[in-house]
């Protein structure tokens, strides 16, 4: 008797279930690094505060719990990913009157945490907004993925979002 195996594709609720890990050999984020380069991951720490101005991070920014992230015209080349943190903010910085965009390689997923803002960023792959409770502003971002709002609690608001694939759910309108 042959057995027949199928494996089942990864579902994005799935995905956004893993906790982002910490390496060893990350560099841990509680204050502010201004213009640096990073190579490898940034980590803000559990309960901490991390500000992020002008710095490329060659990897990804992981928000541990109740952490804030305020993170100002920067490059990063993954993701950020937080998960029941305090606050997220992603914006652009201006530079002798010139505005200077924060650029994600990859996605800015944001899950179980409170609010923040994500503004006038270009991002490579999908914003996620999933069951956040301290409510977000989203404005003004280039998005070459979807823009993807669920269950937050108040819904986000904002607008002038240029968005290649969908905008859906909560975030339909922005």
């Amino acid at each position: 008797m042959k057995r027949l195996v199928v494996a089942a594709p990864l579902t994005l609720a799935a995905a956004l279930c893993a906790v982002p890990t910490a390496h060893a050999d990350d560099r841990r984020c509680s204050g502010t690094i201004r213009s640096a380069s990073i190579d490898g991951n940034v980590v803000v720490p559990a309960g901490k505060t991390c500000t992020l101005i002008g710095t490329r991070v060659d990897d990804n920014v992981l928000v541990e719990a109740n952490a804030t992230l305020v993170a100002k015209g920067v490059r990063v080349g993954g993701n950020i990913q937080a998960e029941n943190h305090e606050r997220v903010v992603v914006r652009h910085r201006k530079v002798g009157g010139r505005v200077i965009r924060s650029r994600i390689g990859g996605s800015i997923q944001l899950k179980q945490g409170g609010g923040g803002r994500l503004l006038r960023n270009t991002v490579n792959g999908d914003i996620q907004l999933f069951s956040n409770d301290g409510g977000f502003e989203v404005r003004r971002n280039r998005v070459d993925g979807n823009l993807q709002c669920k269950c937050n609690n108040p819904g986000p608001v904002g607008g002038n979002n240029a968005v290649e694939g969908n905008k859906e759910d909560q975030c339909r309108g922005l």
